[in-house]
């Protein structure tokens, strides 16, 4: 089992594992996070959406909306994307149409893959347990900010790689970024809410009011899901 990382969107397309291979989206704050919070919250299934037109003719097919941009709810969706206000609703059944800054499109960019996942360290062990089991190639990519780096997201990477590197001995890192990822990992492990306080999207959220869902999604295993997107939609 090969596993490299890509660290942007934009990065994505250059990749070197590009068949038979299983892609990992990453948005830790918040879109993949959000994502396992509204499973573990009884959502149904997620579409992900790369832009907000048309979104709202969604409903009449039974979705409610979920939408967010620069951190921010849009307009007149249900939801925005924050994982604790999902975990502090009843969503059993609810069906949402999703679109945010850059974790949906992440999750989009990564469809052609012969299997897509999303995972966030709310579901660490979970997707880990899920890669292990499968033995397929693997390409973790990382949301970052408008397809630039950024640290949690590749902090998730690099925890994801070392608990697949005690699940399979023969796991191969196959690129630099995974290097990379595994030993930020291994510097920020102790503590990596602690660790990403100098991180510019944690104060970007810090300053839109949302310190209780960056300090949620630092937790591990709190949504023991595993999202899969099949032709177009997200579900367990």
């Amino acid at each position: 089992m090969r596993i490299e990382v890509s660290l942007s969107p934009a990065l994505y397309p250059y990749r070197a594992i590009k068949e038979h291979n299983v892609t990992v989206a990453i948005d830790l704050l918040r879109a993949t996070t959000a994502v396992c919070a509204a499973f573990q919250a009884g959502c149904s299934s997620v579409l992900p959406l790369d832009t907000l037109e048309g979104i709202g003719r969604f409903r009449e097919h039974g979705f409610l909306v979920a939408a967010e941009r620069g951190g921010r709810k849009v307009g007149d969706a249900e939801y925005g994307n924050s994982p604790t206000e999902y975990l502090r609703s009843d969503m059993t059944g609810v069906k949402l149409a999703y679109s945010t800054t850059n974790g949906t499109v992440s999750i989009l960019r990564g469809a052609d893959a012969d299997l897509t996942l999303v995972a966030s360290f709310a579901n660490l062990s979970a997707v880990c347990d899920r890669l292990a089991n499968g033995g397929m190639d693997t390409v973790l990519l990382c949301s970052g900010w408008q397809n630039d780096f950024c640290i949690e997201d590749t902090l998730v990477a690099g925890a994801i790689i070392q608990k697949l590197l005690t699940l399979d001995s023969e796991l191969i890192i196959a690129n630099d970024a995974a290097n990379m990822a595994l030993a930020l990992w291994q510097v920020a492990k102790s503590d990596p809410y602690d660790y990403c306080q100098r991180c510019t999207h944690v104060h970007r959220l810090y300053g839109l009011g949302a310190a209780a869902d960056v300090s949620f999604a630092f937790r591990q295993d709190t949504c023991p899901v595993v999202p899969i997107l099949k032709d177009g939609l997200l579900t367990l």
